[in-house]
């Protein structure tokens, strides 16, 4: 198919398009003649996960960009797509408190990695978000607030079991591959709107108590 064609069936734009391909977000295409290109159904799936990445899971061009280098590169794997999937969609939080506020949120995080039997280790993103979640709210006085962490990393725990079985049923390599950035990409979505879906039912239940 052409880029027209191309644009029709994956809902972007023929501008948007050469973007992508600017961007290297896109394969090229097969050229046919010096003036034109063809392009297959991959090309239309990557625009369809491309979009998704984007518009649902809020991840930046950059971002899709260094989980798609990884995805198209040789020696792919899933562990390292994990990885990979991880370091783009997390954010750089700015360092709070003093060294001393760090050191000893970083040791309660630890803690909360050894109760529950996780082998993690601090370079993960999650890890330096964890202490800095910590540490924040301690600056806001809210050490009630810790106590939701084990809740948090219980449910986490269940979950990433599932994806991770999720993944594993998938027959073919580039269907792990893709399940693991969409799994990762919109599943972090999803759970947010989840949570925000059960918080609604949540406060329903505590002012008018099921009969």
């Amino acid at each position: 198919m052409r880029i027209g064609e191309l644009a029709q069936h994956s809902g972007v734009p023929v501008a948007t398009i050469k973007y992508y391909s600017r961007e290297g977000l896109l394969p090229p295409g097969e050229r046919t003649s010096p003036n034109q290109v063809r392009y297959g159904d991959a090309h239309v799936r990557r625009l369809k996960v491309i979009r998704a990445m984007l518009e649902v899971g809020g991840m930046s061009v950059s971002g899709v960009g260094q989980v798609l280098a990884q995805v198209d590169a040789p020696d792919r794997t899933v562990e390292g797509m994990l990885g990979a999937t991880r370091s783009a969609v997390g954010r750089t939080a700015a360092e709070r408190g003093t060294p001393q506020d760090r050191e000893r949120a970083e040791a309660d995080v630890a803690e909360l990695v050894r109760r529950h039997g996780w082998r993690a280790r601090p370079e993960n993103p999650g890890w330096a978000a964890l202490v800095q979640i910590v540490v924040t709210y301690r600056d806001l006085d809210r050490e009630d607030l810790l106590t939701l962490l084990d809740e948090y990393a219980s449910a986490a725990g269940r979950l990433a079991g599932a994806e991770l079985a999720a993944v594993a049923r998938v027959p073919t390599a580039d269907g792990k591959i893709e399940a693991v950035v969409l799994g990762t990409v919109l599943g972090d979505a999803a759970m947010a709107a989840l949570r925000r879906v059960a918080q609604e039912d949540a406060s329903a239940r505590m002012v008018t108590p099921a009969s």
